[in-house]
């Protein structure tokens, strides 16, 4: 009996799979924290091999076996930080850059003047400036401690919401779903499906891979939304990523989450570039998109339009906060969503910890995969549009829903054999990556990318047939 993995076939509204379909392995803790990131992980992760094998059966009238490893589950929430170029003299190197891990010592949480914890996220330059902006301070962890300790958590989280930064009081689970926000996300389920438009049934392509002949438009980053197209294209989406050069981007983030991928530049504040988007979108068949609130409507991109324009499109929303509460206009990231739902109060002793793996980030990406899946499948069965939504801090609940482990006393994590098990070679564009494979197993359809990871804006906007 899972719970866990019930509530996710309940989204798929079929009951549950024949006994001996699913194969979940393995148990938590893999890392050293409290919290049952790998299980969490592998619920996911197996929904999504049981909705591509209910597209396989779709094309086929086969059902295949669907078997993941809570460990290798695990892993997939660290995949930027396992993954390793091959330097000029042959060894293999971490990717990160010094400034990232700058950071990364500062995102952390911070004593206020009321006794709370503060989060303030800076991993981004522009974000990092806004909120340097509001403290008024030097960019280093004693400068930052320092000028939390001047203000009060309330205040300090709503001045860095006006200045369109990010960070978060640091909340326990109990208080957040009291929280006017946290009531709101909890009435909805892990991830929303909503008709928005009617259309024919669209069938899938004949032959070929599960999601062969499914042309998706990926204009997120940073680290769920391209997680979620990056697990449509190791089943075979055609994935065309949009990005502009202008927008900063955390490089080890876009070479691991873009393999199987193709990329192009086009630019929101071009006129001529959002005709560009608007004549892909009406071929593809599903738009994914992490911007805040309002900017979709503004370039006429939002889930009705886009309805409306190509009936039958799957229309995907990643956020940090969800839709319809107080704070449904902030961004945020994978800290924040940690520290406002209780994960990171309750993964720490003295002080606030965060995860040492990317948890909400990772697991909203295959949410996000998974709500996809099931509105292609539900398209072609009955026709229409649906608009996907997921948010960190909905998966960060559901991450919390599952309960505590007991903290490890030695430090745990990956040994590099059992890394290199699960690891593969790619030569592209950012040269020579070792890095995670697609770790689900699926019997009859084996899940890969079928191109390395390219370099960003590369190739042409169109499709590629």
């Amino acid at each position: 009996m899972n719970p866990a993995f019930e509530e996710i076939m309940n989204l798929r509204g079929r009951g549950m799979p024949e006994a001996g379909e699913v194969a979940i392995e393995g148990q938590d803790p893999v890392f050293s924290a409290r919290f049952r990131i790998g299980e969490t992980t592998a619920n996911i992760l197996a929904g999504v091999g049981v909705a591509v094998t209910d597209i396989h059966e779709m094309k086929t009238g086969r059902r295949q076996k669907v078997a993941i490893d809570v460990r290798h589950a695990a892993a997939t929430c660290q995949s930027s930080r396992l993954m390793r170029r091959r330097a000029d003299g042959g060894e293999w190197k971490a990717v990160e850059s010094p400034s990232m891990a700058h950071m990364r010592s500062i995102t952390q949480p911070w004593r206020t003047r009321d006794g709370r914890w503060y989060l303030p996220h800076f991993n981004l330059p522009h974000l990092h400036d806004r909120v340097i902006g509001v403290l008024r301070c030097e960019s280093s962890a004693d400068a930052v401690a320092h000028a939390v300790a001047q203000w009060d958590s309330h205040d300090l989280e709503e001045a860095v919401a006006a200045a369109r930064a990010c960070g978060s009081i640091v909340r326990s689970n109990v208080e957040w779903l009291a929280h006017p926000h946290g009531k709101m996300l909890s009435g909805k389920p892990l991830i929303e499906i909503t008709k928005i438009g009617d259309s024919d049934p669209v069938p899938f392509p004949k032959g070929g891979r599960p999601l062969s002949g499914i042309r998706v438009l990926d204009l997120t980053r940073i680290l769920a939304g391209p997680v979620a197209a990056r697990t449509l294209a190791e089943h075979g989406a055609d994935v065309l990523m949009v990005a502009a050069a202008h927008l900063p981007q955390v490089p080890e983030h876009v070479m691991d989450t873009s393999h199987g991928k193709r990329s192009c530049f086009l630019d929101l504040n071009k006129a001529g570039d959002v005709a560009s988007i608007r004549k892909l979108v009406r071929n593809a068949d599903v738009f994914s998109q992490g911007y805040r609130p309002g900017i979709m409507d503004k370039h006429g991109l939002n889930p009705e339009k886009l309805a409306q324009e190509r009936p039958g499109i799957i229309y995907l929303t990643v956020s940090c906060y969800g839709h319809g509460g107080p704070f449904s206009n902030r961004g945020g990231w994978e800290q924040i969503a940690q520290c406002t739902t209780g994960i990171c109060l309750d993964n720490g002793d003295e002080r606030p910890k965060l995860l040492p793996a990317s948890a909400c980030d990772y697991t909203t990406g295959y949410n996000g995969a998974y709500g996809v899946l099931l509105a292609l499948a539900r398209r072609a069965r009955e026709g229409g549009s649906y608009h996907v939504r997921v948010s960190l801090c909905r998966s960060g609940m559901y991450i919390y829903k599952q309960g505590h482990v007991r903290y490890p006393e030695a430090e745990m994590g990956f040994a590099r054999a059992e890394l290199d098990s699960i690891m593969i070679e790619t030569t592209g564009g950012h040269g020579t990556l070792k890095h995670l494979a697609p770790v689900l197993s699926l019997s009859e359809t084996r899940p890969y990318w079928d191109k390395p990871s390219p370099v960003l804006g590369s190739s042409k906007a169109g499709w590629l047939s």
